[in-house]
């Protein structure tokens, strides 16, 4: 069943003109359980292809790409065209509408590497992380504007995919919490 077609409707005007129609209640929002969230042995790590949609990784992991909304709410995916990993023909264009052909390759911001010791439940090794800073600090690296959007493409193409096991009960959990 497409998604909207779980959500109540509502009665609304559209025009101001007192002719109400019946519309799905769209400001209707379900929240994932914490429980659900970080439940990672029901969850698989998948790599999204270069051009791949979200109703292409539905098809092929649930048989349905109608489906496709439970990959996005389950990634927490709230603008598939922002947060979904963009072909990369897709990626060139935004780089350059972004930045300006001449700007792609600017710099973004500085950053080094920092090392934080081991805590008590990251075990014994040290572990190091990249923090903005400024130009003239020591060790300072600069990243590229689309050195800065490749990461966070490259973020948005690690998602998780829900066990198929449990999407019957997750789209009935699904639909009894948005008609509340």
């Amino acid at each position: 069943m497409p998604y909207f077609e779980y959500f109540p409707l509502m009665a609304y005007d559209v025009k101001g003109t007192k002719n109400y129609k019946l519309l799905p209640h769209i400001l209707k929002r379900v929240k994932l359980r914490a429980g659900i969230r970080s439940g990672m042995f029901i969850f698989d790590k998948y790599d999204v292809k270069d051009g791949e949609k979200p109703e292409d990784v539905a098809f092929k992991w649930y048989g349905d790409a109608e489906l496709h909304w439970v990959i996005l709410m389950t990634n927490n995916i709230t603008d598939r065209y922002y947060e979904w990993p963009m072909s990369q023909p897709q990626f060139q264009e935004f780089i350059e509408d972004k930045y300006g052909v001449a700007d792609i390759d600017a710099i973004h911001h500085y950053e080094i590497t920092q090392t934080s010791g081991p805590t008590s439940s990251s075990g014994p090794d040290d572990y190091s992380y990249l923090v903005e800073c400024n130009s003239d600090e020591d060790g300072a690296v600069s990243v590229s504007n689309r050195g800065y959007e490749q990461r966070l493409q490259d973020k948005y193409r690690q998602i998780r995919l829900l066990d198929p096991k449990y999407v019957g009960r997750f789209v009935s959990e699904f639909e009894r919490l948005i008609q509340e």
